[in-house]
């Protein structure tokens, strides 16, 4: 797995600050941004995370790149609506000797990982042959409608890998470029960076809270799974281990704030 931050709203944590401001003040749009130091900014964020107050932080978005990661996340991500996506597509992607990814438990089991792997080249010799059937027939369509062969071959290819790819399976990496506003992340981390997500998008979740901490320690220094700033959310469910989770955050929280001052 590899997560890139893009880009992101410059100055974010002020943008949040000045929409703060404008809710709680009679200042105007062209005071709007004046006298906003860093002590203020912080007053203002750390005020909207007390009061429970979060559409302010709407105003800033971050962009991620994502690769090395599987269908089977891409399937969990897209369920968190407040953010856009663009991922690469199998319908246009001739999937060549595909990527994909081996669950860890897996990964500790010689007999179960060669298996698996066996299943990984079964699949990619199917969907060859089934490409290979496809264009084949497609072609032979096209010839007789009068296309030239290499327009014809083009065309085809491009229709054979939209039905072959049916049988490519949920471990099949894809890459994603990702967009969601603060407080959608913040909610997805609540959610994903718990301990009792799922192993690889919990993985995702904590590379991408690392990213954007470093960027806005105070938005996001209150993030985090749910148990990190209150109570576990889970109930009955919890993992029962939110003392660790919390000295997990604060360790990751202290060391970014070392890297970020050795930057400076």
């Amino acid at each position: 797995m590899k997560v890139k931050l893009l880009a992101h709203t410059p100055e974010p944590e002020k943008l949040v600050a000045a929409a703060a401001k404008n809710c709680y003040s009679s200042t105007d749009v062209d005071s709007v941004l004046q006298g906003l130091t860093e002590e203020k900014t912080t007053r203002f964020v750390d005020m909207l995370a007390e009061i429970g107050h979060e559409s302010p932080i709407e105003h800033v978005s971050f962009t991620f790149a994502i690769e090395g990661v599987s269908r089977s996340l891409l399937a969990q991500i897209t369920r968190h609506r407040m953010a856009s996506f663009s991922v690469q597509s199998q319908r246009y992607v001739r999937e060549h000797g595909f990527e994909y990814v081996v669950p860890p438990a897996i990964d500790r089991i010689p007999a179960a990982r060669a298996r698996f792997v066996r299943a990984m080249e079964d699949d990619q010799r199917t969907y060859e042959e089934l490409t290979a059937a496809l264009m084949e027939g497609y072609i032979a369509e096209l010839l007789a409608q009068g296309v030239p062969e290499k327009a014809a071959r083009s065309r085809a290819e491009k229709r054979a890998i939209e039905d072959a790819r049916y049988v490519l399976p949920n471990a099949c990496a894809t890459r994603i470029v990702m967009t969601a506003n603060a407080r959608s992340l913040r909610n997805f981390f609540r959610l994903r960076c718990c301990a009792r997500a799922q192993w690889e998008i919990r993985a995702l979740a904590e590379e991408m809270y690392r990213l954007v901490y470093a960027v806005a320690p105070t938005l996001f220094g209150h993030s985090g799974p749910s148990c990190v700033d209150g109570a576990c959310t889970e109930g009955k469910m919890s993992c029962g281990q939110a003392s660790e989770v919390r000295a997990k955050y604060v360790a990751l929280r202290r060391t970014i704030d070392q890297e970020r001052k050795g930057d400076q």
